[in-house]
């Protein structure tokens, strides 16, 4: 804070104490008077009296507050003893004026100072005791935002003390956990950047390095006859498909990513869905020698859903099912009606996918050594990532599971109409 609102903040302090005071003399005078029935002669001393005291308060008072605002004052403790014993000093002020005013007798006077200057001296102990406990437990607040500032997000502080410093204290643990948050989330977006970038090279670079050294063939006439060069054209145009998808997946994980996919939902036969998709793949599965068979119940409820998105989501699941079942292999799309949801089971009969996989099938260009193996056509590894966050936008869960008999289940939920 600059001088000037400092001074400023002190002036406005110093007002409304003197309000204060003009509104406590003026209660005082009614209380005397309505309710004390005090006789009307001595009405113009009493309010000399309150008026004398409440002129020696606020100069006291004043001088208190202008001073406490210097550098050597702005400590809790020290304004709350000072406060403690300028207040005591005031009353003994009061108390003396009044007695004096009374006549009271020089003994008697002597007396009373005796034990208004013992309550100082108690004031001034109790304040420091006080004073003591708030100041140490800001000290521990205190320290731990230094620790926090030099890097240390998970240092706390005990929510304990007086009611205030309870609430800062759970005010800065909180302030603590969300910093501590952001950081591991944005340590992890960096690590996932950092992947994306080398799994993005890679991916580019291996189909662009083939392409080159059968496009250089071509044309030094290295590969001259006619069936090697139909099959270089032909494998140039299959890595030229696989580029495309690759690029049409980053796409679509970047829009995931900035939400900017929006979806259109409407009520949606998911049994046609899957049907649809199984006749669309089904020459795909018998490529490969692999029974695609869909078990659909038509009388299943709509679910509400994005119909691009899901049959999106349904390709790619059973696209990975086809490419890891070996031929003579079987792929089952089933839909099950689980009341206020429906949901999706995509097994195969293929190798399977590790333990130690399974946590990471979903991850963006993540392939294990069996259930992601590159191979013609296997994509970038971001068709599970892409379907992961398709149903989770539709507030549905994905995961997947590996059967006693081998092969594995890849499921999804998706919330019925109205549910």
């Amino acid at each position: 804070m600059t001088d000037a609102l400092r001074k400023a903040s002190t002036a406005r302090r110093i007002v409304l104490s003197a309000i204060a005071t003009l509104v406590a003399v003026a209660g005082a005078v009614v209380v005397a008077v309505v309710f004390l029935h005090m006789p009307t002669d001595e009405a113009p001393l009493l309010i000399q009296l309150l008026v004398t005291s409440a002129a020696i308060s606020l100069a006291a008072g004043g001088l208190f507050i202008w001073f406490s605002q210097e550098r050597s004052w702005n400590r809790i403790s020290t304004k709350l003893i000072g406060a403690h014993v300028v207040g005591i000093l005031v009353v003994l002020i009061n108390v003396g004026v009044t007695a004096a005013a009374m006549m009271i007798n020089t003994h008697d006077l002597s007396l009373l100072g005796l034990l208004l200057g013992y309550s100082v001296a108690i004031a001034a102990i109790y304040s420091a005791f006080v004073s003591s406990w708030i100041s140490e437990s800001l000290r521990t607040i205190s320290s731990a935002a230094r620790q926090m500032a030099a890097g240390d997000l998970t240092v706390r502080v005990p929510e304990t003390g007086e009611r205030e410093l309870e609430d800062l204290a759970l005010a800065f643990n909180m302030m603590a956990g969300r910093l501590q948050a952001a950081f591991h989330r944005q340590r992890e977006l960096e690590e996932a950047r950092q992947g994306l970038i080398a799994a993005v090279s890679h991916d580019l670079r291996t189909p662009l390095a083939s392409m080159r050294v059968m496009v250089e063939a071509i044309a030094d006439g290295v590969a001259s006859d006619p069936e090697t060069v139909k099959r270089y054209v032909h494998s140039i145009q299959r890595e030229t498909v696989n580029l495309g998808r690759l690029v049409d997946d980053l796409f679509e994980i970047s829009r995931l990513d900035a939400g900017q996919v929006t979806l259109r939902l409407e009520p949606s036969a998911i049994s046609t869905m899957v049907l649809e998709t199984c006749e669309s793949m089904h020459a795909q599965a018998k490529v490969r020698g692999v029974t695609l068979r869909p078990r659909v119940n038509f009388g299943i409820g709509p679910v509400l859903a994005d119909q691009d998105q899901i049959q999106r989501v349904l390709y790619n699941l059973v696209q990975n099912a086809i490419r890891h079942t070996p031929s003579d292999g079987a792929v089952v799309v089933e839909v099950l009606d689980l009341g206020p949801e429906v949901q999706v089971n995509v097994a195969d009969t293929g190798e399977g996918i590790p333990t130690q996989d399974l946590a990471f099938v979903f991850e963006r260009f993540y392939r294990g050594d069996k259930a992601r193996s590159r191979d013609a056509g296997s994509g970038a590894g971001l068709g599970l990532a892409i379907a992961k966050r398709l149903v989770e936008t539709h507030g549905g869960r994905i995961w997947v599971a590996q059967p006693i008999g081998g092969g594995s289940v890849f499921s999804f939920t998706l919330p019925k109409t109205g549910s």
